[in-house]
């Protein structure tokens, strides 16, 4: 038993020694592996569905390039230009769940309707129920005519 764990140590060592100076894993990276255990489930139900050969084939080469792609990204040296691809996904990512997060927040608000300004593309809150209204941009000025 002992020897199994000086073993299992003397890998993790290895391995901790190989992977010095390299990216590892990040948000994108993660993002991505997800994405791959995804494209995974739909690869088996699309082709158990259709039965297609060439459906698979499909789905094996995009699978293909995002291991490879993960693997790229997990043991490139180049941590600065990997940083900086982490951080454009970091920032799309959270501009995507802030889009998402204000349009669940505006479908359940049912006591106001909102507009967006054609000029300057501000979202307008006015109450809900009051009928046929002129809503004045509080941004540009601009008027829009609106049933609540």
């Amino acid at each position: 038993m002992e020897k199994i764990q000086d073993a299992l140590q003397k890998l993790r060592i290895a391995i901790g020694r190989f992977m010095l100076g390299r990216n590892g894993m990040d948000q994108l990276n993660y993002a991505l592996l997800w994405g791959y255990l995804f494209v995974c489930v739909v690869r088996a139900v699309v082709v158990a569905v259709t039965r297609s050969l060439i459906v698979g084939r499909v789905f094996d080469v995009l699978l293909d390039v995002v291991i490879v792609a993960i693997l790229f990204r997990v043991l490139s040296r180049n941590l600065p230009r990997r940083q900086a691809e982490n951080m454009r996904f970091l920032d799309w990512w959270q501009r995507t769940r802030r889009i998402t997060d204000g349009a669940i927040k505006r479908h359940k608000d049912k006591a106001h309707k909102y507009y967006t300004c054609r000029q300057c593309g501000t979202l307008c809150r006015v109450p809900a129920g009051k009928g046929n209204i002129i809503i004045t941009c509080p941004k540009c000025g601009a008027k829009i005519q609106a049933k609540t």
